[in-house]
């Protein structure tokens, strides 16, 4: 590539110190800058971006390790108070059956809770007078506990649901409430601010052969 001279403007030699013409000292060419490598794609005078620093791997590693670690560690916490839970309920409610009728007893450490499809039970224990000619049916309970008692006494009839709500309202007087929804009907009257009486009478039972069944639940509270 030719040079020229910056006094004169003669034509010098590549490897020529001084102008043959003017005698001049022949000034070095300025090097050409360096400067951001383009694609063919890219227009001169655009700026490269800066390049993004990749995030880091193993930092993200331990993060998902600690959430799993302390995932398990609560499931194993939770594990260890439900079997605790287990023990404590295992060692403390003992169940005994005696009697060849069957009756079953638990004992809550608290109360106790008797139950028994042959049970019998009174007119006393149940607040109020078991309908003529009724029988023993399933699901009788009684429970004892320290803020008081409950009773429930199932019996079953052949006469109609109608006959054995009428002989209710009678024996539980005109401050009972009833509730009568065709097949069933319910009857209710608090004696007193610590007791109450709840006779439930359900006619066609499907338990008990299509007769009347008869449940009273007599509760009794100490506070």
């Amino acid at each position: 590539m030719a040079n020229f001279c910056t006094k004169c403007g003669a034509t010098l030699n590549p490897d020529t110190r001084f102008c043959t013409r003017c005698g001049a000292p022949v000034e070095s060419q300025p090097i050409a800058a360096t400067g951001p490598v383009y694609t063919s794609s890219m227009q001169p005078g655009t700026v490269m971006p800066a390049p993004v620093p990749q995030s880091s791997g193993p930092s993200a590693v331990k993060i998902i390790l600690i959430v799993v670690a302390v995932c398990v560690g609560l499931g194993i916490i939770g594990a260890g108070i439900f079997a605790f839970t287990v023990w404590r309920v295992a060692h403390t409610i003992h169940v005994s059956s005696t009697g060849p009728d069957g009756k079953v007893t638990v004992d809550t450490g608290s109360g106790s809770i008797t139950a028994s499809d042959a049970q019998t039970f009174t007119a006393s224990d149940l607040g109020v007078d078991i309908y003529p000619g009724a029988q023993n049916g399933h699901g009788s309970l009684k429970m004892d506990l320290p803020t008081g008692s409950m009773i429930t006494g199932v019996f079953v009839t052949s006469d109609p649901k109608d006959k054995v709500v009428a002989f209710y309202k009678d024996k539980l007087g005109s401050q009972a409430s009833t509730f009568d929804a065709g097949n069933s009907a319910v009857l209710s009257v608090n004696k007193g601010e610590h007791e109450s009486v709840m006779v439930t009478v359900n006619a066609n039972s499907g338990q008990d052969d299509g007769k009347t069944r008869i449940s009273i639940v007599h509760t009794k509270s100490t506070k």
